[in-house]
């Protein structure tokens, strides 16, 4: 179950290291000066979150490390501020081993446990003991019980009790990765696998220790906003509503613009390009040439695609996604211009680095890592004013943000180009899901289908750096979604074309 959008110490932390280390980079703080950001979050002499002081400022220095790009090495290392150069930082990229586990957070839980709970009816089959293969689970008194030392995690006991009273514990990083990326240390804690990982970060927001963590670019496009005057703006759809209720998307436009963005766009004008042509692609290929078309939108879905259909990656859309779309359109207005991708998604700052395509964005801030900039420059949102109108994109565009979003828009386009084309869609969340949609795919139980993948729940809205529960981002979406006055994807890239 996901936690964002609830109030909790962890949220707390991750956001007082990322408003501290983007103060650092707006007001020209030293190696030293950083160095006391764990003092200042964590005052006094008594924990509040661990066992001891230490191990909590301990923790607190490697998530700092983190915010400004700064590789763990060794978490014990006292002199590490010997070894970091801030000038060299500050156009330092993130690594493809965006997603890392801090071992000093890092609780070890158990892999995977099976327990019977007080709610065991002591039933007359009881059918958890006819099914055990090691004989772990034993009757005695009228309970159910189950030895750990002999127990071998295999949860056919837990299939099989009529009450679910048997319990089943899981690392929560585990359980929500989707594509067996985790393994363990020698201390039993948790390790990811980077040739694995597609870096969706729903372990970073499923842990309850708060133990895994992305790689930021906060620092270094703080120092840019500071120095540059060239710096444009892309922003995604799922911003809505993120930034606060009383947060009117006009007024977060206003608020970039105080922390030294030159120029502000819509992904969703992106979106409404991609949309056009994964119709085109679909009409010309689908089922005469492929038997069914993956849509492009989601980097850690088309990264899970190509591995999964190595075989034939044409079945995937060759159509940029919206984030690469809507920088190509600003890089064209102004080729000096750096451009920031501004959305929910960790996975963006791989496929902003690492997918050849760099030329087109320069940096990926979440919108957590946003929202503490505002704070760090006292930017508050609600209070300020403006005229401005948003109308970039079209409502197609727009609902990209919302599971079944691309589905809805690449749809709507293909039967403005062909209105009898017969058009199947199926869509999956989560990767796990993605996976099981993927294998039914290359078995044959999608012929003719059109096949939308999100890695996160709900879509770009349930994102690993949003702010607010998916649901409630839901809705603020759709809404804006209607407000916009053009309703094609079509009608957005005619005005492209025109200007």
């Amino acid at each position: 179950m996901s936690m964002r959008g609830l109030s909790t110490p962890i949220t707390f932390l991750r956001r007082e290291v990322f408003k501290h280390v983007a103060k650092a980079a707006f007001e020209d703080w030293t190696i030293d000066e950083i160095d006391q950001i764990p003092h200042e979050i964590i005052t006094g002499d008594t924990p509040t979150y661990r066992e001891s002081i230490d191990r909590e400022k301990r923790i607190i220095r490697s998530r700092v490390r983190m915010a400004m790009n700064i590789d763990l090495d060794d978490e014990t290392s006292s002199d590490y501020k010997q070894h970091v150069d801030l000038d060299a930082l500050k156009t330092k990229v993130v690594s493809k081993e965006l997603m890392s586990v801090i071992p000093s957070a890092c609780e070890a839980c158990p892999e995977k446990s099976y327990f019977v709970s007080n709610s065991c009816h002591g039933c007359l089959a009881h059918p958890c003991v006819s099914v055990c293969p090691v004989g772990a689970t034993f009757f005695e008194n009228g309970h159910s019980f189950i030895d750990q030392t002999k127990c071998i995690k295999c949860g056919k006991c837990y299939d099989v009790c009529p009450y679910g009273s048997i319990n089943k514990n899981e690392r929560p990083c585990n359980a929500a990765c989707g594509v067996n990326a985790f393994t363990k240390d020698e201390h039993d804690r948790a390790v990811i696998v980077s040739d694995k990982c597609v870096a969706c970060g729903m372990c970073m927001v499923s842990c309850p220790f708060g133990a895994i963590m992305d790689h930021s670019e906060i620092y270094q496009l703080s120092n840019e906003l500071k120095n540059n005057q060239h710096i444009s703006a892309i922003i995604a759809p799922a911003f809505v509503g993120q930034f606060g209720d009383k947060v009117k998307p006009e007024q977060v436009l206003v608020g970039l613009y105080k922390l030294g963005f030159s120029d502000i766009k819509e992904v969703a004008l992106g979106a409404d390009i991609t949309a056009v042509e994964e119709a085109k692609e679909y009409v010309e290929n689908v089922p005469e040439k492929q038997p069914y078309m993956i849509t492009s939108c989601c980097p850690a879905y088309k990264t899970l695609a190509f591995q999964e259909l190595k075989d034939h990656p044409e079945y995937v859309s060759n159509a940029y996604s919206p984030m690469i779309e809507a920088a190509k359109i600003v890089r064209s207005r102004n080729p000096e211009t750096k451009v920031v991708f501004i959305g929910p998604c960790s996975a963006k700052k791989l496929e902003a680095a690492h997918h050849n395509v760099p030329e087109y964005v320069d940096y990926v801030l979440t919108f957590e890592e946003t929202n503490a900039m505002f704070e760090a420059r006292d930017i508050d949102l609600s209070t300020l004013t403006t005229d401005m109108v948003l109308n970039d994109a079209s409502l197609d565009g727009r609902g990209f943000a919302v599971s079944g979003g691309v589905l809805a828009a690449v749809n709507h386009c293909i039967q403005q180009l062909d209105p009898n084309k017969d058009i199947k869609v199926e869509k999956a969340e989560s990767l796990a899901n993605c996976k099981k949609m993927l294998m039914l795919a290359k078995a044959g139980k999608f012929p003719g289908y059109l096949l939308e993948g999100m890695a996160c729940p709900g879509g770009c809205i349930g994102g690993a750096g949003t702010l607010i529960n998916q649901a409630k981002a839901a809705g603020k979406v759709k809404l804006f979604s209607t407000q916009s006055e053009m309703k094609s994807a079509f009608e957005a890239v005619e005005k492209i074309e025109q200007h």
